[in-house]
């Protein structure tokens, strides 16, 4: 059955790249992924995805974009690599913890 359906290898497809590659369909492609999504991994943000973007082509908010939604696509990582927001010049020298109740053990801190 995932023969017929307008984007190839679709079940194996991470949610973010269906997101890039329904823009390309046309409200029936939309509608054959719709069905084949609610009747095998029935995922509730692509079934919302493709909900939405139903709506939006049937209503005239939208129309498909060109391209291929066979062709290559960017692949985006799930999960993105954010790093920290904190600066090195900002990160604290001395990353000793403070004594409590102990006089004289604290270690000196600069003062900012």
């Amino acid at each position: 059955m995932t023969d017929d359906l307008p984007i190839p290898d679709y079940d194996q497809l991470p949610e973010n790249s269906i997101a890039h590659r329904v823009r390309t369909l046309d409200a029936d492609g939309v509608a054959r992924l719709l069905e084949h999504e609610r009747g095998h991994a029935n995922r509730v943000q692509v079934v919302q995805l493709l909900e939405r973007r139903l709506d939006d082509l049937r209503s005239g908010a939208a129309e498909p974009t060109g391209g291929d939604p066979a062709g290559a696509q960017p692949e985006v990582p799930s999960t993105p690599d954010r790093g920290s927001p904190v600066e090195d010049s900002d990160k604290q020298a001395n990353n000793q913890p403070l004594r409590h109740g102990v006089a004289g053990q604290t270690p000196n801190r600069p003062i900012r």
